[in-house]
């Protein structure tokens, strides 16, 4: 799979470009106005994605249905896909498959154009959670459209470990050397949640926003968890290795792989703590500089469909956010609807802590007192040693 971090600072000023209108339909341009219909296709759309999300199965029908050549460009960080969409001066991709720690930085930057979400068909059928989430809407505007999204589970080998409820469990002394976590400063939103249960006199309303004292009381636990730890995970596969080898029993993890683990007939489960999980969601984002907007609009339309979505769901282990997408993943793969809570409670999508950029403004009476993602950076490299 991939691993999600991003290192640059974050811009403070929203200068988001959005797409002229022609009589064609969409095109590039440096105003403010976003597109009323969508114009016929320019004949190909530059990409930058995670490993998997342009896989050719799906990717064909669409080329063939919009006369869209689709050029893929493959990145392993969050990091890389904002320097991609910002090299050669912008306007080298058209579209990124942005996660919520990188796309608040992209949107803030102005590197990415407002979204008409009305020509986007299937947005009427997500998820409420999915329609309008704080990683790619800013002041009621949309900046992309919502993919796919995973949480952070709590995996652990049911022959080795009694069934955990708490994220207690890899913080405890007890299971040194056998817990795992990934290896990503947004990892310090993890500890965080499980202070803001556990400690509730630092006040911790959101993980994401820290001042001094309550960023201080989350690294300091990270701190005494690193002698437990047995390794950090940079990508799935590497936590799938561990569990495999017995050098791993217990960690911090993502239903894919739980799944992939299952399927070798591991002894595995994972469980939502009671202090509640983190969790990432993809965007698919369009180049303020775009140079074929319209078939990024036809892309959105095409990956958002229940058909697409669920082909990509039970392939990756990740939930679509289109809610019929359910039955479409039934067809493919029996129990996957349920495996990947696609068609939970709206209750269980709204309670999960999505990943996004930390910024100085606290976003509260607090003001600008909160610590921006480069001192988490500076802090989890600290931690680690």
């Amino acid at each position: 799979m991939r691993r999600r971090s991003l290192i640059a600072p974050i811009a403070l000023a929203l200068l988001v470009a959005g797409l002229a209108l022609p009589a064609a339909g969409v095109s590039k341009g440096s105003g403010s106005a976003v597109p009323t219909r969508i114009g016929a296709g320019e004949g190909e759309l530059k990409m930058v994605a995670w490993a998997g999300y342009l896989e050719k199965s799906w990717v064909a029908p669409f080329e063939k249905q919009s006369g869209c050549k689709v050029k893929p460009k493959y990145a392993n960080t969050s990091d890389e896909m904002v320097a991609l969409m910002r090299s050669g001066g912008g306007g080298q991709y058209d579209m990124v498959s942005a996660s919520g720690d990188a796309s608040l930085r992209l949107i803030f930057g102005g590197d990415i154009a407002e979204t008409n979400v009305k020509l986007v068909k299937p947005w009427k059928d997500f998820h409420a959670a999915f329609k309008s989430p704080t990683t790619n809407t800013v002041d009621g505007k949309h900046y992309g459209i919502s993919l796919q999204f995973g949480p952070n589970i709590l995996l652990y080998n049911t022959k080795k470990q009694k069934k955990p409820t708490s994220w207690s469990a890899i913080y405890d002394p007890a299971n040194k050397g056998q817990i795992s976590i990934p290896d990503n400063p947004i990892q310090i939103a993890d500890a965080a949640l499980y202070l803001s249960k556990t400690t509730p006199s630092l006040k911790i309303k959101d993980p994401y926003e820290l001042d001094s004292k309550q960023f201080a009381a989350t690294i300091a636990l990270l701190k005494k968890q690193r002698p437990l730890l047995g390794k950090y995970w940079v990508y799935a596969s590497d936590q799938i290795d561990l569990f495999k080898n017995g050098k791993s029993t217990i960690g911090a993890s993502w239903p894919y792989q739980m799944s992939q683990l299952k399927d070798a007939k591991q002894p595995v489960a994972a469980v939502t703590p009671k202090e509640g999980v983190t969790g990432w969601l993809d965007t698919w984002m369009l180049s303020s500089e775009a140079e074929h907007p319209n078939c990024a609009y036809l892309w959105w339309n095409y990956v958002s469909s229940p058909k697409v979505q669920a082909m990509q769901a039970t392939t990756y282990g990740e939930t679509p956010v289109n809610k019929k997408a359910c039955k479409e993943m039934e067809k493919l793969v029996k129990g996957s609807c349920k495996t990947y809570s696609a068609a939970a409670p709206q209750a269980y999508y709204r309670s999960i802590k999505f990943w996004k950029t930390p910024l100085t403004d606290c976003g509260d009476s607090r003001g600008k007192v909160c610590m921006p993602y480069s001192k988490w950076v500076q802090a989890w490299t600290q931690v680690k040693g």
